[in-house]
């Protein structure tokens, strides 16, 4: 049975494949070379696949290099539109750069004319606290005055009602000399009277005169507790908007920092009421408004001072990845990449707590600060402080490096709340419109 298989396998080649002898002749003899039926079917088969594998590598190719050309192009033009938008960012960073100093100069131009202004207020209410203390001697003058006039007009018809009912042959020598003292003494409180008459008029005068100048001074003092109130105004407000920007509760903060710098005294001491009595005097209101909104920017200066709204780096750079997830892994912070040396700034003042290598961080730095926040700098080429030692917003604390699991000279700067990482651009956009 095999064997006829075997046979007519044979046939069958042998019809597909007829053998042939392959000649080989030299000058001295001829040879040849036997090609079976299965040797050539071996010879299609390899050449077969030899040519089917040529054909689909060549395929192949052609296909990857017309991929490749594509992802090349559409990486080029991805590459292109994120350039054209970090230069528009890096545009708009600089507004706002410039911006916030405008803003910055503009709060300290009104925090000089709120010291001004505030001097001028003080000044003016002691100004009047004298006026209204010349203007009681002035009336308590006038009173007594007036009640001096009545009692001579009394007297002087006393006198006269006396007098009328005497007759003038009966008098003695005695009775006339006492009629002309008494004449005289009446001439006397006569021209007093008048006196008196001309000091009350002058006394009402210079009082219109006073209550005149006391509208005037009160016209005055209500003009400059109406700049003072639109300039606390216009400072509060923006750094209150900072901090809720920053998802932080400014009273929950303002009542921190004011526990932390409980001490009293100094210029902004309340103004105290009388005890006299009565209500509150409306300008002293005013005024304590005013002392409680200058005290509350001076509580968000200390509070901002201990948050990172600042940058951590001053010169150029380039944001290469932002806050969130990367290559499905939370990217806990914001890179900037930038030169080898590169200055790093500390972005608020806090306690260095870790300066050292960190694996894939590299060498890293950690500051802890207020309010449960903790700033981080990695990937440094050097760093300039060591644990434990204090440092304010602006401090050089290193420089930019490619230390530990990096690609490139870059700084990775992650802000932690808690202990958990938060978008550091959210503070920094939210001081960006401030400082």
């Amino acid at each position: 049975m095999r064997s006829r298989l075997t046979t007519r396998v044979h046939a069958l080649l042998e019809r597909l494949f007829p053998e042939r002898r392959l000649f080989l002749r030299s000058d001295t003899e001829t040879r040849f070379i036997r090609l079976t039926s299965e040797t050539q079917l071996v010879a299609w088969t390899g050449g077969t696949l030899v040519l089917g594998w040529t054909i689909i590598a060549t395929a192949i190719l052609l296909m990857d290099s017309i991929g490749a050309g594509n992802f090349r192009a559409q990486a080029q033009r991805d590459q292109m539109t994120y350039e054209q938008r970090l230069n528009a960012l890096s545009y708009e960073r600089d507004a706002r750069a410039m911006e916030a100093v405008a803003a910055h100069e503009r709060f300290n131009s009104a925090l000089a004319q709120i010291s001004i202004m505030q001097s001028e207020l003080l000044a003016t209410e002691e100004k009047r606290r004298e006026l209204e203390r010349g203007m009681e001697v002035v009336q308590a003058t006038l009173r007594t005055t007036m009640r001096a006039r009545e009692e001579a007009r009394d007297q002087v018809a006393a006198l006269t009602e006396n007098t009328d009912g005497e007759t003038v042959a009966t008098l003695s020598d005695d009775a006339a000399s006492t009629v002309d003292l008494l004449a005289s003494a009446l001439a006397d409180t006569a021209s007093e009277r008048d006196q008196i008459a001309d000091d009350a008029e002058f006394a009402i005068g210079q009082a219109q005169d006073l209550q005149l100048e006391l509208r005037l001074l009160q016209d005055r003092n209500d003009q400059i507790f109406r700049q003072l109130e639109e300039a606390m105004l216009v400072s509060v407000e923006p750094l209150d908007q900072m901090f809720r920007a920053a998802g932080m509760n400014p009273d929950t903060l303002i009542n921190q920092v004011r526990r932390g710098y409980s001490g009293t005294g100094g210029p902004l001491t309340p103004i105290q009421f009388s005890t006299r009595g009565g209500d509150p005097d409306p300008d002293a209101l005013r005024a304590n408004g005013i002392l409680t909104s200058m005290d509350r920017i001076n509580l968000y200066r200390i509070a901002a001072e201990k948050a990172p709204f600042s940058i951590p780096v001053k010169a150029n750079f380039r944001f290469t990845s932002g806050f969130g997830p990367r290559w499905g892994r939370l990217h806990a912070g914001t890179d900037f990449a930038g030169p080898i040396g590169t200055p790093i700034y500390a972005t608020a003042d806090g306690v260095v707590t870790d300066a050292g290598w960190s694996s894939g961080y590299g060498r890293l730095i950690k500051i802890r600060h207020e309010f449960g926040i903790e700033t981080r700098y990695a990937h440094l080429n050097s760093m300039d402080v060591r644990v434990g030692q204090r440092v304010s917003r602006g401090d050089r604390i290193g420089a930019m490096g490619n230390s530990g699991r990096s690609t490139g000279p870059h700084l990775h700067y992650e802000v932690r709340v808690n202990g958990n990482p938060v978008n550091p651009m959210t503070y920094i956009r939210a001081g960006q419109d401030v400082f």
